[in-house]
């Protein structure tokens, strides 16, 4: 039967046998392949997440593999589930459908270079989660036409509550995209991005911004202790109250704006403290803070380019 390979599974022999048509045979075969080979080039923190996230949506453990130096990353990688795990990333990149580049940017030049070869032979879908190395340097590193995602993702996805920022090459394909947003939802949510000059828009506000809040927070328990809260009440209410926060701007109807004036009476506490907060420029040293992370974004990119 013409359009069919010759080397097949028990499924397409039992379609050809009862006589269904090739299209019919190709949907099956491209249903069998539902899940594609997963490649993670390092096994910190980052990538353990990741690939919990998947085991914990049900993606087959037999589809990921991992790489990594350190004996102990791959020992707790291999607590996870039984994903494979090497020394050798040229091993887990050979047949792989996907590589998630997740090491340090000061080593992913030479992480990379070796491998040219083989991405471009098998032309993996290449993500990297590496911060300030752009797509031109990762391009570079690993050769003409393998496709690349850029992803900005932050520390809460080691909780899967991350907000992860994603950015693809002219080379990426549709089919691609739904991949990479598949790793990526394992851990958060996924904002695409049109251009690659605002992921330092996105390292200023979301790839940065935990550590705004922690700050934030640990000012007002102090403050709290201060006025007299000892310190495991201050630290309990503090983080009830950012938890609350957040889950009430994510689930409400309304703005945060519209939110803060509903809890604002006139004269009230509440009033007292955000104009005390509005007479301080809060929020120009807010702009100041994100502009400053954002700068730095840019000159870390020329830096490791």
């Amino acid at each position: 039967m013409k359009g069919v390979q010759k080397k097949s599974n028990f499924s397409e022999q039992y379609v050809r046998a009862v006589g269904i048509s090739d299209v019919f045979v190709k949907c099956v075969a491209r249903s069998e392949k539902k899940y594609q080979k997963l490649a993670f080039i390092g096994a910190g923190n980052m990538a353990r997440s990741l690939i919990g996230g998947l085991l914990n949506r049900g993606y087959p453990a037999e589809k990921l593999a991992c790489s990594d130096p350190s004996e102990a990353c791959l020992i707790a990688a291999q607590k996870l589930g039984p994903i494979k795990t090497t020394h050798s990333n040229p091993d887990i990149i050979a047949d792989a459908d996907l590589v998630i580049l997740a090491v340090k940017p000061q080593v992913l030049k030479n992480v990379l270079q070796p491998l040219t070869g083989l991405l471009q032979q098998g032309r993996p879908l290449l993500v990297s989660i590496a911060a300030g190395i752009n797509s031109a340097s990762l391009q570079q590193w690993a050769g003409d036409e393998v496709p690349i995602v850029r992803c900005m993702p932050n520390t809460p996805a080691l909780l899967q509550q991350g907000a992860s920022a994603l950015y693809a090459t002219d080379q990426v394909s549709d089919a691609q995209r739904r991949l990479a947003e598949t790793v990526l939802s394992a851990v958060g949510i996924v904002a695409w991005v049109e251009t690659e000059p605002t992921l330092d828009v996105v390292t200023a506000l979301s790839g940065s911004g935990p550590a705004y809040f922690f700050l934030f927070m640990e000012a007002m328990q102090a403050v709290a202790e201060q006025l007299g809260l000892d310190t495991e009440t201050a630290q309990r209410l503090t983080q009830q109250t950012a938890l609350g926060a957040a889950r009430m701007a994510i689930e409400s109807d309304d703005d945060v704006a519209e939110l803060r004036r509903k809890v604002t009476s006139p004269n009230g506490t509440t009033e007292a403290a955000i104009q005390s907060f509005e007479n301080s420029q809060l929020r120009e040293t807010v702009e100041l803070a994100l502009t400053a992370a954002f700068l730095r974004s840019q000159a870390l990119a020329k830096e490791l380019a």
